[in-house]
């Protein structure tokens, strides 16, 4: 009922850890699978290890979580070897996510990254905590996303996949430049740019000042950025962005998605999360006589 294909790949259903919720540790991602998710993303890996932000880094609420955690991780070639680890301990497909700073840079990530065993590459143009470091993210300027996207095209082994930015008021030319420039697919979306502060503290609470919010706050607006790429693209769309639920699920294939990236969830379920989701959309499909995901996906457009 739930099996999806994605650019050739079967998926088990249509669930996929996304970039940033765990380490690049194999074990995380083997866990990860076997916590009922499809396929996983790896955390966006950079040519250079990075220490990311200074705590504190992450605050929650009932309604969202934010995060800064500034794009940790250990750099190309330890993360080259976690995921031939990974891949050695579970057949599910793998999504490796990388970033840089410059067109250069994203060349020689992905020219490393081919070096392990992926069956996807999901280029980062759009983590909104880090402009001290980069400046605006490239999500941000068609021009840049199709220079990135035919450079990185070039040198990947395996499908290429932009993530794209909610906070680029243009969400929808900067798809369809993606598309032009040779992308296979795109993720809808990172994070939203915001804010916490202290009440007692009278200040940010998070050490960057500003954050990434997902969780249920992003919903809406992950929803009407795949409503409005699948309008104008024909590649298919990860949505990524405050699912919590089968219903939410469901609203978010009627909407364009073929792929369903569900990461704060696990904040507010625990791993059972992914089961839970599945459990729900599962009884929802049978109350409604919904065979298949391809049979609905995209409906709400017609």
């Amino acid at each position: 009922m739930l099996e999806t294909n994605f650019l050739g790949i079967k998926f088990q259903n249509p669930f996929v850890l996304p970039s940033g919720i765990m380490s690049v540790k194999a074990v995380s991602l083997a866990t990860a699978v076997k916590n009922g998710y499809g396929g996983v993303t790896s955390k966006s890996i950079s040519k250079q290890a990075r220490a990311g932000h200074p705590a504190p880094i992450l605050f929650g609420s009932s309604h969202y979580y934010i995060n800064a955690v500034g794009l940790t991780n250990p750099g190309l070639q330890e993360s080259v070897e976690e995921l031939k680890k990974f891949k050695s301990m579970s057949p599910a497909p793998l999504i490796a996510n990388i970033f840089a700073g410059t067109l250069e840079e994203f060349a020689e990530v992905a020219q490393g990254i081919n070096q392990a065993p992926h069956d996807f590459l999901e280029i980062n143009l759009s983590c909104p905590n880090v402009g001290k470091e980069f400046g605006d993210p490239f999500a941000y300027s068609a021009s840049a996303v199709s220079a990135i996207t035919k450079k990185v095209k070039a040198i990947s082994k395996v499908p290429v996949i932009i993530k794209l930015s909610p906070n680029a008021w243009n969400i929808v030319e900067i798809a369809k430049a993606a598309e032009s420039s040779g992308a296979d697919a795109l993720t809808a979306v990172n994070t939203m740019s915001g804010m916490a502060i202290d009440l007692k503290k009278r200040k940010p609470i998070l050490s960057n000042k500003r954050g990434g919010v997902s969780g249920p706050a992003l919903f809406p607006v992950a929803l009407r950025c795949v409503y409005d790429i699948y309008s104008e693209v024909k590649i298919p769309i990860v949505c990524t962005g405050g699912i919590t639920s089968g219903k939410d699920a469901l609203a978010m294939v009627m909407a364009g998605a073929t792929l369903l990236g569900v990461g704060s969830a696990l904040y507010y379920h625990g791993n059972e999360a992914i089961k839970k989701i599945i459990a729900e959309m599962e009884q929802i499909m049978q109350e409604e006589s919904i065979k298949s995901l391809e049979e609905i996906r995209g409906a709400a457009h017609y």
